[in-house]
């Protein structure tokens, strides 16, 4: 059973089969420059750091591993740039990606508080395979598992990103390019690609009263081939220091999260997410931990990180 578990993630990532393959993430909402290069803050002088570990489908061989950093700050009081990295590592090695990309926001200011970025985002993806120590029943095994694979190609991606002090949507598709891994061997058409993947994502700021805030946010991801992801998420912030909320995503899991302040610029945060599918009886659920850190590079002192209100 574990080969055939590790065989199906293979065939769903390296096979002219159109699927969803950029990695999922509970917390989007505070991981958004990975997602989309026109995030902004328009909070001058500070820097914003964030890492996100996620562990899918633990106990499942060959289950994803995930790790994105972004760092990004206002360079004017029209511009943003950053730089967004991902890890995705999927059969304990076996197949691997690494994401490297800058980025560049433009601010146009559209009246009041209203504000409305473009952005880019360039760089390179990069894959390696080790199919070392795989062992099949059939000695006839698909010619793309008998080389490894070490390859790195550019690409570009772009968004769009509206907000003000309590909305927030964007648009974006952070991987432009489809590159091919593997090409045509020995008469076998196997190839693996990387689809694009286009994200729409939302939030809004509920004020209760002083104390409490309901954070309503969703996402949704559409790829060719697929059907499409879409996540629901509701949080409840108390004092500007302490949030707990649940997400569903459509026909796949529900989750529990919370994040709080450690300190006025440091922000620790968790999710736990439950398998509704099938493959629930392989795993016993997802962790995901996420990293939140404020640089304030004049000393002002702002009193809430201005990531999600």
């Amino acid at each position: 059973m574990k080969k055939i578990l590790l065989y199906i993630t293979f065939f769903f990532y390296l096979t002219s089969v159109s699927a969803q393959q950029d990695p999922e993430y509970t917390h989007y909402m505070y991981n958004m420059s990975v997602v989309n290069p026109a995030y902004a803050t328009g909070v001058p002088a500070m820097m914003n750091f964030g890492g996100l570990y996620r562990s899918q489908w633990v106990g499942a061989v060959g289950a994803p591993k995930t790790f994105t950093f972004f760092g990004h700050t206002a360079i004017s009081d029209k511009a943003e740039a950053g730089l967004s990295f991902i890890s995705d590592d999927i059969g304990d090695g076996a197949k691997k990606e690494n994401n490297i990309y800058a980025d560049f926001a433009y601010v146009l200011n559209l009246g009041g508080k209203n504000k409305l970025s473009l952005g880019l985002k360039a760089g390179i993806s990069s894959m390696q395979t080790n199919f070392n120590g795989f062992k099949f029943n059939d000695p006839a095994t698909d010619m793309a598992f008998a080389e490894n694979i070490n390859a790195t190609k550019p690409n570009i991606g772009i968004g769009a990103y509206y907000f003000r002090d309590n909305l927030y949507v964007g648009l974006s598709v952070p991987n432009l390019l489809k590159s091919k891994y593997i090409e045509e061997k020995s008469g076998v058409n196997a190839f693996g690609s990387e689809n694009i993947h286009t994200f729409l994502t939302a939030g809004y700021v509920f004020q209760v009263n002083d104390m409490w805030k309901v954070k309503p946010a969703f996402m949704t991801k559409f790829v060719k081939g697929a059907p499409i992801s879409i996540d629901l998420t509701a949080n409840v912030l108390y004092n500007e220091k302490f949030e707990l909320g649940a997400a569903y995503r459509i026909d796949d899991s529900v989750s529990a999260l919370f994040n709080f302040n450690v300190t006025p610029t440091l922000r620790v945060g968790y999710a736990y997410d439950y398998t509704l599918t099938n493959l629930g009886q392989f795993n016993s659920g997802t962790h995901e931990i996420m990293l939140l850190f404020d640089l304030d590079l004049l000393g002002k002192g702002f009193d809430k990180s201005p990531r999600f209100f």
